[in-house]
């Protein structure tokens, strides 16, 4: 339905305001209503019509947006090659102490061999024969939880091996 509109009043008071009529259907402008002429409207235009100008183009400086773009480009690459570089250091730097850690792992395995070797009772009754100490015949031992004495010390009889009085000097 299409509402309906008072031409006369309508018309009337876009006249005193200077503003063009135009027919409404809704809220869309259709086509200018014909102006009907007034006591002081002349019959024939005197010059040209003033229209409302465009605003001007906007102009934006482009060289600082590209100077931007450019060093965010350069600067993202460099960024870029600088983590690189330090990630190669990095594996250079990781592949030697692999391979240290691999030399410290043959040397602590030659190491615990040579202690289970000496820990061994004939290496340790040979060891202690070079250091001159005898076996006694009969051991004392002392119970810990008490401290009682279980059996009488006996000072240990025998010579000393002879490759323990070569390193007396005798």
């Amino acid at each position: 339905r299409v509402p309906t509109v008072d031409r006369g009043t309508h018309l009337r008071g876009a006249r005193s305001r200077g503003v063009d009529e135009f027919t409404v259907q809704g809220s869309a402008a259709l086509k200018p209503v014909e102006r009907v002429a007034t006591r002081t409207a002349p019959a024939t235009p005197t010059g040209p019509r003033l229209r409302v100008a465009p605003p001007p183009p906007v102009t934006v400086p482009r060289a600082p947006f590209v100077a931007l773009i450019l060093a965010l480009v350069v600067g993202g690459v460099l960024g870029i090659l600088v983590i690189n570089t330090k990630i190669n250091e990095n594996a250079f730097r990781l592949d030697k102490l692999q391979q240290q850690q691999a030399k410290l792992n043959i040397d602590e395995q030659q190491l615990k061999k040579e202690i289970a070797e000496a820990e061994a009772p004939g290496n340790l009754a040979a060891n202690a024969r070079k250091l001159g100490l005898v076996e006694s015949e009969q051991p004392a031992f002392i119970r810990l939880p008490d401290g009682r004495l279980i059996g009488v010390p006996q000072p240990a009889g025998g010579q000393p091996s002879i490759t323990s009085q070569q390193g007396t000097g005798g």
